[in-house]
């Protein structure tokens, strides 16, 4: 799952934080989870605006995915976020 936002203080790039529960895993899985869904992002940086902040929240079956398939579902999840972020924006522009 992922949320984006614009960012009104826009620094040199793009922020990424990352939400791994106890719900994943232990910690030893929580903190796989996040190494892998950090190396993803930081593959995609270049496709994220520089004014985003964004938050990926790992959900339970993260931990049993493959590390294709995970950037797989993270490819999914930012084409949603991005999608919603368009339609506010939009909503916010025709007012």
């Amino acid at each position: 799952m992922v949320h984006l936002v614009t960012r009104t203080d826009p620094g040199p790039g793009p922020v990424v934080g990352f939400v791994v529960s106890k719900g994943v895993g232990n910690a030893v899985v929580r903190n796989k989870v996040k190494r892998r869904l950090r190396a993803l992002v930081r593959e995609r940086l270049t496709t994220i605006p520089a004014d985003s902040g964004i938050v990926v929240r790992a959900l339970a079956p993260a931990a049993t995915r493959e590390y294709a398939s995970l950037g797989a579902d993270l490819d999914s999840a930012l084409d949603v976020a991005r999608s919603r972020a368009r339609r506010r924006s939009e909503a916010v522009g025709s007012r």
